[in-house]
């Protein structure tokens, strides 16, 4: 862990959609007994309640939803379908309820699993409910400036799974590294292309 790369507080104190874009091309990191594991972000989702239909939080203040309420830069991991755990980064500022979900990783060091998509990124770095509140400028879940920062190619796109969000599912509030193979929705055909042609980490 380099503290001198590891993102402030104040990185995560703006606009959600900045924040958002400008986590791309970023390293997620996940310390263990075992050691540390590394990837580099190329898929993230905006969400802005409580306005936004499609947040947790549009539903208000709950148990659940608590994280995101709270101070920025702090991690909202919560559980769908009662299997796949999700990992979310708070925006914003305190009391706004905003944040990111990290959509998929590239992997960098330590990291064996597939991690394009959500749920398959945390099975890979262990990120279950336990860490859900933990602060990211912590030493057992960070995200960092790689010392080789590559600036990706950004693309925007409408968000996955919110159709009964309404008008809401129309915002184009994905953002993705347009040449990585790792992005979720980069069919299985022409992932294993990039990969055989030795597309690999940039960061």
């Amino acid at each position: 862990m380099s503290t001198q790369r590891v993102l402030p507080r104040s990185f995560y104190a703006r606009g959600t959609l900045s924040v958002a874009r400008d986590l791309l091309g970023m390293h997620l990191a996940r310390a263990h007994e075992r050691g540390v594991q590394v990837g580099r972000i190329v898929e993230v989702e905006a969400y802005k309640g409580p306005d936004d239909l499609a947040a947790h939080s549009s539903k208000g203040r709950t148990r659940r939803t608590e994280v995101m309420f709270g101070p920025p830069g702090h991690a909202y991991v919560y559980l769908i379908y009662g299997f796949w755990h999700c990992l979310n980064v708070v925006t914003a500022k305190d009391g706004v309820p905003h944040a990111v979900l990290i959509r998929a990783l590239e992997p960098v060091s330590g990291i064996d699993d597939t991690t394009h998509g959500p749920g398959l990124l945390c099975r890979a770095l262990d990120i279950d409910r336990s860490l859900n509140g933990a602060d990211l400028l912590g030493d057992a879940l960070w995200i960092e400036r790689p010392a080789r920062f590559v600036r990706p190619r950004v693309v925007r796109s409408t968000r996955i799974g919110v159709d009964y969000a309404g008008d809401w599912a129309h915002k184009p509030w994905r953002f993705f590294d347009r040449d990585s193979p790792y992005v979720s929705t980069v069919s299985v055909a022409a992932r294993r292309r990039a990969l055989s042609q030795g597309i690999v980490t940039r960061g």
